[in-house]
């Protein structure tokens, strides 16, 4: 626990909550009206309006007694009743407020893996889906399957959503970091996992996974194709487990790149379920939908023989005993939404387009304004949520920050903070190449409200790179 840091909610945050409590109480206290939340991927509290449909069925389905009103037909889509109604029938007791099967009711999952097929193109099958309470606890249940002592290594990117190595401390295992290349908009070599890899073992570390995040968080990147080939033929070939965070599969901005899941790809270069371990993750409270509240996701689980299945069951039924069905319920329509001719269609499609399409202009905007300032740059977003740029701070800010005994990113993140009340992370959290610094912003904010934050970023900077220029 002592080791472990988990920087989206750590320092800054904490001073930023005292700031906004300051602010409640004794209004024009600070120079900033305001606290401007960029820390995390959280986009309803920031304004996004939740998806019609979704929200819809998971009302009927929390009030079953509704469903036969009279007054349920005027205010609710005829197919978001139907699928109301089904979803209930697949419930023991057609209620949201009882326990499920461990790995979540059978008829989501079924819908679910429906929904993994018509993605990928090749089969999936519901009694290999566990649904969790979001990413989190599937990666902490691999995380307590895998690792046995410090001998045990996972490799993970650098930098990395922090998760994976709060989670790898937790359980007492070894973070093998690899390098993603920054000057090649983070670029994932498969050399340096290779090297890494190697040095490792020659460390005495078992190494039993990788662990890919696409796209990536924080850093906004979507692997090509050769390069998800060359991790899979990896895998194999090194007989370790692949651990997929696909969590942002939906939040592609860029027209020459796409998602494609690590299974399509494995399944596509001809490997079959028996030739590789693979675990992938998937949340409801990340893409267009962000549900974060709901807390609903699952893990896909193929690969593994049937003894280490049966480990996998145990610990889940041990760990998390079952997810809460709201959120199983939206998993399931997040990966089975309204099709083409379906009353919601045309609502449902006009939202998730007008989400993604904003979320696209803004991320564009915010990467020039990063890029605009003095000593800053910021490669390209595109995919996820996030905006990784770098700071090149002056040798006077470094020194300033090693006097108060914090990293110099930190002291940045902390300056911006009680200056604008702008709270972003600093890559400090994330992981990065040593000598270099980061902060990790959401792209999230309301489009009508980023002008303003640009303009108090860019102001703050031009004063601090003023102030340690000498």
């Amino acid at each position: 626990v002592l080791k472990c840091e988990f920087a989206v909610r750590g320092a800054i945050v904490t001073h930023a909550m005292r700031l906004q409590e300051q602010l409640k109480q004794n209004p024009g206290s600070l120079p900033f009206d305001e606290i401007v939340v960029c820390n995390m991927g959280n986009p309803q509290s920031l304004g996004q309006q939740p998806i019609t449909f979704f929200r819809e069925v998971l009302a009927l389905c929390g009030l079953p007694s509704f469903l036969d009103r009279s007054e349920a037909q005027k205010l609710f889509s005829a197919d978001s009743i139907e699928r109301a109604r089904q979803i209930l029938d697949q419930i023991p007791g057609r209620t949201t407020g009882g326990y499920s099967h461990t790995q979540g009711i059978k008829g989501l999952r079924e819908t679910i893996a429906y929904g993994i097929e018509e993605r990928d193109g090749f089969p999936s099958n519901a009694n290999d889906i566990y649904l969790t309470d979001g990413a989190s606890p599937g990666v902490h249940i691999m995380m307590q399957l895998l690792l046995r002592s410090e001998l045990d290594g996972i490799l993970c990117p650098i930098p990395h959503y922090p998760l994976y190595s709060a989670s790898i401390a937790l359980h007492g295992g070894t973070l093998v970091p690899y390098c993603l290349d920054e000057a090649t908009g983070w670029g994932l070599e498969i050399s340096e996992i290779k090297s890494q890899l190697e040095a490792a073992r020659s460390k005495g570390v078992t190494v039993r996974a990788l662990v890919v995040i696409n796209p990536g968080n924080p850093t906004g990147q979507v692997l090509s194709e050769e390069n998800q080939q060359q991790i899979v033929e990896l895998c194999k070939k090194e007989g370790i487990v692949l651990l997929a965070d696909e969590v942002y599969q939906e939040n592609v901005y860029v027209p020459d790149k796409k998602f494609q899941s690590f299974k399509k790809i494995a399944r596509s270069m001809g490997y079959q379920e028996k030739d590789i371990p693979l675990v992938s993750f998937q949340a409801v409270s990340e893409g267009y939908y962000g549900e974060c509240e709901k807390r609903g996701g699952y893990m896909e689980v193929t690969g593994f023989s049937a003894d280490i299945a049966e480990q996998i069951y145990k610990v889940a039924s041990i760990n998390s005993c079952n997810s809460n069905i709201t959120g199983q319920i939206l998993t399931s329509l997040v990966m089975s939404p309204p099709k083409v001719g379906d009353e919601s269609y045309e609502v449902y499609s006009a939202e998730k387009k007008g989400i993604l399409s904003s979320l696209a202009r803004r991320a564009l905007t915010l990467e020039d304004a990063f890029n605009s300032l003095e000593g800053v740059t910021c490669n390209k977003v595109e995919g996820a949520m996030y905006l990784f740029p770098r700071i090149h701070l002056p040798q006077k800010a470094i020194k300033a920050a090693e006097s108060e005994h914090i990293a110099p990113d930190a002291f940045y993140a902390f300056r911006l903070l009680k200056e604008t009340g702008i709270a972003v992370i600093p890559g400090t959290g994330f992981g990065q190449v040593p000598g270099t610094w980061h902060i990790r912003c959401t792209i999230l904010l309301q489009e009508t409200k980023i002008p303003a934050i640009v303009k108090r970023i860019s102001d703050f900077h031009k004063k601090f790179m003023d102030e340690f220029r000498g």
